[in-house]
């Protein structure tokens, strides 16, 4: 059997850290700064910036809990 096909736990850790973090990069390019410059202008954004929130919390909690 060919040993290139043995994939260790420290290659596989690195790749899933890879991937996570592409996947928030990705998240983070997604975001628009507001028009406005004021507080008020944040209201339209805050439905999108609670979701963005929640999900990078999911992604970390993934990794956090993978790679322990």
């Amino acid at each position: 059997m060919c040993d290139a096909r043995v994939v260790t736990k420290g290659r596989l850790e690195a790749f899933t850290d890879a991937v996570i973090a592409i996947v928030m990069t990705i998240m983070v390019l997604d975001l628009r700064p507001p028009t406005g410059q004021g507080f008020s202008d944040l209201r339209s954004l805050l439905p999108k910036l609670l979701v963005y929130a929640l999900s990078f919390t999911f992604l970390a909690i993934y990794w956090t809990t993978i790679t322990i």
